[in-house]
């Protein structure tokens, strides 16, 4: 007997992301430069390794409550309430969760139905539309092409009038994977004003939010606290992604149900890494400013290069990332473009089209690596679009 044939026929709908394929399928070509996956190249601050130590000197091995320790929780909502003006009370309207990837899991699945319609402007990172396949509900996405990336209330409007009251949920996801876009206060505002006219839930994924480059960030919890779920983390910030420490911010009504979920999914995220986001959030509060100077300079570099050799790119103001339009007469098909990049240059940079087919012919660089690495990338890429125009002298 085939067992597989027993699977939940959900899973026969999803995959794992293009991004760990691609990444996957490149990483053995030899002297390969990896400019693929949205990770830190810093190392985590030393004084959140050193209270790391100190939780597992002092038996920090066993469980925490569901609901994450009373003092993380703390420090989260502290450092929520300074940074970005948000309150959320410590004992009921916060979750530590595995990473933001299980905060995403967590709310969708507790909120989802079948038949439920889920809105995403897009590109959009490729995390959220296997959690609501599996939920039988259904992706809508929202394309912002034509727009540089940014969501409008226009366009949330002709959505739903569109699709009415299947709409469960939208997901927001700013400063973005892949684009980079964010939005300043008077955008987030728009967006809130036209949310507060529909029963929706709001899941707003800011995990990149200490990586903005020209305004400071802004929640838009802050302006529809009642029905947003918003979704932080400290991969991004503190360069803590192998440490897995996510936050699920909300009202205690909204809270007290995903919990439920978060339970049965991961009992409770790890007590030391716990411990260790404790000292990350309260005096490492501003342990990402050094990081972020730094991204910024690489991506001023990788900006001007990309748009050198051709590239149509939209600047970004948030997260560490390039989307990039590939040149008018190169290869469009953004896989085949990567694969060929790859196999010529040996330099790899993901696919759009990992990000939706609004994305076909676009590739995402994260530029979280050091200059000298990003130099030599945009020497490599430089040279393929050369030795391509070359070949084809109608490029």
């Amino acid at each position: 007997m085939d067992l597989t044939q027993r699977f939940n026929k959900q899973v026969d709908k999803i995959a794992v992301s293009l991004i760990r394929q691609f990444d996957e399928q490149v990483t053995n070509i030899d002297g390969i430069i990896k400019l693929t996956l949205g990770e830190p190249d810093f190392n985590t601050p030393e004084h959140v390794k050193t209270a790391a130590h100190e939780a597992i000197d002092q038996n920090f091995s066993h469980y925490s409550g569901m609901s994450g320790l009373t003092d993380v929780r703390e420090a989260a909502t502290f450092f929520m309430k300074e940074k970005y003006g948000v309150s959320y009370q410590p004992a009921s309207e916060v979750l530590v969760t595995v990473g933001a990837t299980e905060a995403i899991s967590a709310s969708l699945l507790a909120i989802l139905e079948p038949g439920d319609k889920v809105l995403m402007p897009a590109p959009i990172y490729p995390g959220y539309e296997p959690v609501i396949t599996l939920a039988q509900a259904e992706p809508v996405y929202i394309d912002t092409t034509s727009n540089h990336f940014v969501l409008t209330p226009e366009m949330i409007e002709t959505a739903m009038v569109e699709h009415g009251e299947q709409v469960k949920a939208i997901i927001l996801n700013y400063p973005s994977n892949p684009t980079g876009v964010t939005y300043n206060r008077e955008e987030v505002r728009a967006i809130a004003d036209v949310l507060k006219n529909y029963p929706i839930f709001v899941i707003s994924d800011e995990i990149y939010s200490e990586l903005t480059y020209e305004d400071q960030h802004v929640s838009i919890a802050e302006f529809i606290p009642e029905r947003t779920i918003l979704i932080n983390g400290l991969s991004k910030s503190h360069a803590m992604t192998g440490w897995r420490i996510g936050f699920i911010f909300g009202p205690e009504n909204l809270i007290a149900e995903i919990i439920k979920v978060h339970q049965y999914l991961v009992t409770a995220a790890s007590t030391i890494s716990q411990k260790a986001a404790v000292r990350a959030l309260v005096e490492g509060m501003n342990d990402a400013a050094a990081m972020k100077e730094e991204y910024r300079e690489r991506r001023d570099f990788v900006y001007e290069q990309m748009n050198y050799l051709g590239f149509e790119v939209a600047k970004p103001n948030g997260a560490f990332y390039i989307f990039a339009k590939i040149p008018t007469g190169y290869e469009q098909d953004s896989m085949k473009f990567c694969v060929d990049l790859a196999q010529q240059q040996a330099i790899a940079i993901i696919p759009g089209v990992a990000f939706g087919q609004e994305a076909e012919g676009y590739v995402r660089i994260s530029y979280a690596a050091d200059l000298a690495t990003l130099k030599e990338a945009m020497k490599r890429i430089g040279q393929y679009i050369e030795m391509k125009r070359g070949r084809d002298k109608s490029v």
